[in-house]
């Protein structure tokens, strides 16, 4: 393994420092929590819109803290769900008088450290919901997971909520929005490698030099199928037939077309990608309207891809299109 690494065990608190010390004045963080939070929240004005889940998968969720869009990131450990004292922690300094939403992608450990905290928080009186995303068509059940799987479409649901709760709206109209969101969002990824945790310091899983795993999951968790690389327009396929008749997609549709890395995918491929399932969407009579390219939701130093398909409407579109400051900055 070679990782830019002092202590494993300190990857996560060393890399929150970072951020924390790229941003001053805008982002706060609490080495006790593992907490990353805007430097002007909570705000009597607005909802507190805060996301949790493992490490790893940056810029999701901590590097997306900023006006516009979370208000709080609490991860835990490289793909492992926060402790239930961070949730409890975080919600407790975010606490609003418009109250609190958190946003949990659908995982085991993920959702009960949520609602175990939600519970000791709602005890002391916060007003707190909880909103569950799960986009991934891949699978109905895997690993870590009862359901379909949370993955890049929580992009869209933060983009969508954060604007409206900026906008002033109340939580059960963000609830409503981030609903809406997540039922018109579908994923499926694609991994040519695996990734290494620090801790393991070694891959993951194993893939053949000519394999590819079809609907991989953010965590390495297996997908629909193991099967010979074959060229990048031949995968565009596959995956996006998936994301496509999942909804369905129709012909007339606007969409937001996202092509997400997984951490180890060079850009120059992500367009390659984003070329044929663009010609592909408008041979079915699909408009892409937005387009995303880059890395949005991570799994480590994974090779690989995801696409990602939300049906637009007129408003979808204007709160993905709101203005939002966060840290990633472009230059």
């Amino acid at each position: 393994m070679k990782k830019f690494v002092n202590d494993p065990k300190q990857f996560v608190p060393e890399m929150l420092e970072g951020i924390a010390l790229a941003n001053p004045g805008t982002l706060t963080y609490v080495p006790e929590y593992n907490l990353i939070m805007r430097s002007d929240a909570p705000r009597a004005d607005k909802v507190s819109i805060v996301q949790g889940s493992g490490s790893g998968h940056e810029p999701a969720h901590v590097m997306v803290v900023g006006k516009g869009m979370l208000d709080a990131a609490c991860p835990g450990d490289v793909f492992a769900a926060p402790p239930m004292d961070y949730v409890y922690e975080t919600t407790k300094r975010l606490a609003s008088d418009k109250g609190v939403l958190l946003l949990v992608n659908n995982y085991t450990g993920d959702r009960m450290a949520f609602d175990m905290g939600k519970e000791m928080a709602e005890s002391e009186g916060i007003k707190v919901e909880i909103l569950t995303i799960n986009d991934d068509v891949a699978v109905k059940d895997s690993t870590y997971t009862i359901g379909r799987r949370g993955v890049a479409g929580n992009f869209f649901v933060i983009k969508a909520v954060g604007a409206a709760a900026e906008q002033g709206a109340d939580l059960d109209e963000c609830i409503r929005i981030g609903r809406k969101v997540n039922d018109v969002t579908r994923t499926m990824g694609v991994a040519l490698t695996a990734c290494t945790p620090p801790a393991k310091g070694s891959p993951l899983f194993e893939l053949g030099a000519d394999e590819i795993e079809m609907g991989v999951g953010i965590h390495g968790e297996p997908g629909r199928e193991r099967k010979k690389l074959v060229e990048a327009d031949a995968i565009v396929d596959e995956v996006l037939d998936a994301v496509v008749t999942d909804l369905p997609y129709r012909s007339g549709d606007n969409v937001a077309l996202m092509i997400n890395g997984l951490g180890g995918t060079p850009i120059s491929e992500l367009y390659i990608l984003y070329r044929h399932a663009h010609q592909r969407l408008a041979e079915q009579g699909i408009t892409v309207k937005r387009s995303y390219v880059g890395e949005y939701c991570t799994s480590l130093d994974m090779a690989g891809a995801s696409i990602t398909l939300v049906k637009l409407d007129d408003e979808i579109e204007a709160l993905l299109a709101a203005s939002a400051e966060v840290a990633i900055r472009v230059f």
